[in-house]
């Protein structure tokens, strides 16, 4: 595992000219090892800039990205060892597929490691494992697989190479119901069996609820709220005036609650609702 932690990070786009934007104003925070922190935030709130700023794919106007206590731009000749150690998965990474197989995508990474053909299959299979990826797929061109298929076995190829920390920004979008399911259960899988720290963006604050144990609320380029999911959660007001909510589930239990019903505090996914109500129906 390692230890992310950014200091008074500011990113200007278009710098010293008219159309110079501050993406990100001054952000500090440390994503807690081992953890699946959820970053969130309404278009323009500088969540995407922020993640490309983790593994050095962009470098920060000022302030310093540590991994490890090492500012990761203090060799900036070494960078890409860096991008071993923190792997980012962009948005819609299904098109970025672009081997003959499958299997030779997801071996893509770790073959570049230098890693022996018995521990690259060991790998490829595992990551598969991880997406929800059947055995029958992984010998099939990317072309034969639907949109959902292909989305996971580009996520596969990042897991495969086992970074200490798996960035992923906004892994589920597009997807109906089922294929979000599968792809962030494997994705928290991943961390728990490989002790891994995972980091996902998204938008929805159900995804934050289901899968994530830490939350960090990004809005106008900064920190605005950041801790544990119950910390968060527990601040609607403040979730409120960035334009966030808690999730609809959680409100619904807050309703019962003041008309009445015994819900424990603390409700934020539908299988927890399900452990309240089911023993007042019994």
């Amino acid at each position: 595992m390692a230890e992310l932690t950014l200091e008074h990070i500011s990113y200007i786009y278009g710098a010293r000219t008219p159309f110079e934007i501050k993406a990100l104003d001054d952000v500090s925070l440390t994503v807690r090892e081992g953890s699946v922190t959820g970053i969130i935030g309404h278009t323009g709130s500088g969540k995407s800039t922020l993640v490309q700023l983790f593994n050095g794919l962009e470098r920060p106007t000022s302030g310093r990205v540590l991994l490890d206590g090492k500012d990761i731009w203090e060799k900036p000749k070494e960078i890409n060892k860096i991008r071993f150690r923190v792997g980012l998965v962009m948005q819609y990474p299904e098109y970025q597929l672009f081997e003959e197989t499958i299997r030779a995508d997801i071996a893509f990474g770790p073959k570049n490691i230098g890693l022996s053909e018995g521990e690259i299959d060991e790998r490829v299979r595992e990551a598969a494992e991880f997406v929800g990826l059947e055995p029958s797929l992984l010998d099939k061109s990317p072309f034969d697989l639907s949109g959902g298929q292909k989305r996971r076995a580009a996520i596969a190829g990042v897991m495969a190479m086992r970074p200490e920390i798996l960035v992923l920004d906004e892994p589920a979008a597009g997807l109906d119901p089922r294929g979000r399911d599968i792809i962030l259960q494997g994705i928290r899988e991943y961390g728990k069996r490989t002790g891994s720290t995972v980091i996902i963006v998204s938008h929805s604050m159900e995804d934050m609820a289901t899968y994530c144990d830490d939350i960090i609320v990004m809005a106008h380029g900064k920190v605005c709220l950041c801790g544990s999911r119950d910390e968060v959660f527990a601040r609607a007001r403040e979730l409120g005036e960035v334009g966030l909510d808690v999730p609809q589930i959680t409100c619904l239990a807050l309703l019962l609650r003041e008309r009445g019903v015994q819900m424990p505090g603390g409700i934020y996914t539908v299988d927890a609702a399900l452990d309240a109500l089911c023993p007042l129906f019994q």
